[in-house]
């Protein structure tokens, strides 16, 4: 689960990580009333959307404190849609803007902790570049990139933090702050069970103040029971409206942008699913995982959400039975198919317990589908449907 810049920054405050003054406002006279609250002769307007590079797409304006410049900044951006290289072309609605006060920057820094799934560790992850997009660092100047891997029963050492200070050239007052900023961001990684915690940039300011002028958090959604203080941050509408809808039913859906939806139980067979399709010449239009323990209401949803994507002119359902018997998937299919009326082109693999008996239940169910032995042989029917289909448009 992402949340928005000034909810991390609450939370990074929540942590003792130094973060500017600031509010969230959203509409152009709340801006002004807001900014009116800060001391600082220039104010910074921030859109607020689960997107990197807004700055680039036009999101972020440094202006003057005056109640005219907040005005016309917040016009701008509230109700822009936000394009960037995150969002996809079609970008995202803009709600809700974060004023805060302006920062005599003197250098810009980058701070982050993920999970490093090779050494099963958490990797505190620092750079002299900070406020670029961090890839592009890691790809075009790795040298400049520090990573410090976390033993999980040691926690984050003395000894890594001053590394850290080090290698970003600190001084001893400015590495005094960061060591306290390090360690607040590390104990809120683990506490908060966060996947990613991100500060680009941290700055360092004239008078050697240490600030995370930015925040990026995700946190793990399995572990959001947990914490249902994370959970009310939760702006559903930064979220696909499909994906949001999936979730209700505990399906695990990503939208894509193919043509061929794909119904699978088990993350690695969704994975080979959507690979397959990729090689025979199309694409998927999601990622679906129905479980190992679908029932027959969670299978007529995952229909209605797929029938629902406008893009999708064929249905791969790819399924291993295991704890999900291909005999009760394939009832299943074939109530929800009937139950919704289902007119698009079926293309079915069964594999696994049951699975005569789950070929029997389709054979007699009339509806419109085709049976694949082998992933290959039923990847190349999933083309072939689409190619009736291009023909018959």
């Amino acid at each position: 689960m992402k949340i928005h810049e000034y909810q991390a920054k609450s939370i990074f405050a929540q942590y003792g990580i130094a973060v500017p003054n600031g509010f969230v406002a959203t509409t152009s006279s709340g801006a002004v009333e807001v900014a009116a609250k800060l001391s600082t002769p220039k104010v910074v307007v921030k859109a607020q959307i689960h997107a990197g590079g807004r700055g680039k797409g036009g999101g972020v304006k440094v202006v003057d404190n005056n109640a005219q410049a907040v005005e016309t900044a917040a016009n701008a951006i509230l109700g822009m849609q936000l394009v960037t290289h995150q969002t996809g072309p079609e970008g995202q609605k803009v709600k809700t803007v974060l004023v805060e006060e302006g920062s005599n920057i003197v250098r810009e820094l980058y701070l982050a902790i993920v999970m490093d799934r090779d050494t099963s560790r958490p990797v505190l992850m620092a750079s002299t570049e900070g406020g670029m997009d961090i890839e592009k660092v890691a790809e075009e100047t790795p040298e400049k990139l520090l990573k410090i891997y976390i033993h999980p029963s040691l926690g984050l050492q003395a000894f890594q933090t001053r590394q850290v200070c080090y290698g970003l050239g600190l001084n001893p007052t400015q590495a005094k702050q960061a060591t306290q900023l390090m360690q607040g961001l590390y104990k809120m990684f683990i506490e908060k069970d966060c996947s990613l915690v991100e500060i680009n940039p941290m700055i360092i300011t004239a008078d050697d103040a240490v600030f995370a002028l930015d925040g990026k958090v995700n946190f793990d959604s399995n572990a959001l029971y947990r914490h249902p203080e994370l959970v009310a941050m939760r702006d559903t509408d930064e979220e696909d409206p499909l994906e949001v809808e999936a979730s209700k039913f505990n399906l695990n859906y990503i939208k894509l942008d193919g043509e061929v939806a794909c119904m699978v139980n088990g993350a690695g067979l969704a994975m080979a699913t959507m690979d397959i399709v990729k090689l025979y010449g199309s694409a998927p239009a999601n990622f679906l995982d129905v479980g190992g323990s679908a029932t027959d209401e969670a299978l007529e949803n995952a229909f209605r959400i797929i029938m629902s994507d406008k893009s999708v002119k064929v249905v791969f359902i790819n399924i291993f039975g295991g704890i999900l018997r291909c005999d009760k998937l394939a009832s299943g299919v074939v109530k929800a198919a009937k139950a919704l009326d289902m007119k698009l082109p079926i293309v079915i693999r069964m594999k696994g317990t049951n699975v005569d008996l789950g070929k029997q239940i389709l054979a007699e169910s009339g509806l419109r589908y085709e049976v694949g032995e082998t992933l290959e042989e039923a990847a190349s029917k999933v083309v072939a449907c689409l190619n009736k289909t291009a023909v018959a448009v």
